[in-house]
């Protein structure tokens, strides 16, 4: 992918693409939390039918991990009242996450273990959708300004090669998504957790 590249514009061209099908495309939005994820719904759903795929084995602790489920699931059920919006929660797997990240313990927050992370998330949501007889398969990571969208983005091409599924490019935090993300959050009292999710950003 060329440096600089806009994935916002590229996914707008994607989305219009599929918006000439007569029956909407099967979307696995892979999801982190129900404040990211209440923008990126915003965005697609009149274009897809989704599951929002909640797998972040990074949250090691299970409390946290089914708070987090639990809030999208809540959010869902009360905007996407049109059953237009389905959710799924992985099983919790943390120990995926720190076997990935062994060695890596005390690399700074953005590095690679962020970019490692990123791709175990990714790839087991790729997976997942193609085993499940889906179309198109993304991730509602980008809207964060902590993350790195061109990272996300190549990580989604390679992926989409590998299992041969479309991967819908994405910069959410584009045109103001973040900001709208914590408007949407204050409007339906959505839990906005103060750390990502894994141990090491929480110290």
């Amino acid at each position: 992918m060329v440096k600089n590249t806009n994935y916002y514009m590229l996914m707008e061209k994607q989305i219009e693409e599929y918006s000439t099908f007569k029956e909407k495309k099967k979307l696995l939005l892979h999801c982190c939390c129900a404040p990211c994820s209440s923008h990126c719904l915003e965005v697609l759903h009149q274009y897809f039918e989704i599951t929002a795929y909640f797998y972040n084995p990074n949250i090691t602790d299970y409390d946290e991990y089914i708070k987090r489920y639990h809030e999208l699931s809540r959010f869902v059920k009360n905007v996407y009242t049109d059953k237009t919006v389905a959710t799924f929660l992985e099983e919790h797997d943390s120990k995926s996450f720190l076997d990935m990240a062994e060695g890596m313990e005390h690399l700074p927050e953005r590095g690679a273990r962020c970019y490692e992370c990123y791709k175990l998330r990714l790839d087991k949501s790729a997976r997942y959708a193609k085993e499940n007889g889906f179309d198109v398969f993304t991730t509602t990571l980008s809207i964060s300004p902590h993350k790195n969208a061109a990272w996300l983005n190549e990580i989604g091409e390679e992926l989409s090669d590998k299992y041969g599924i479309t991967y819908l490019y994405s910069d959410f935090k584009k045109k103001n998504g973040y900001k709208r993300s914590i408007e949407l959050s204050e409007q339906y009292g959505l839990y906005r957790q103060n750390f990502c999710g894994c141990e090491f950003s929480r110290r």
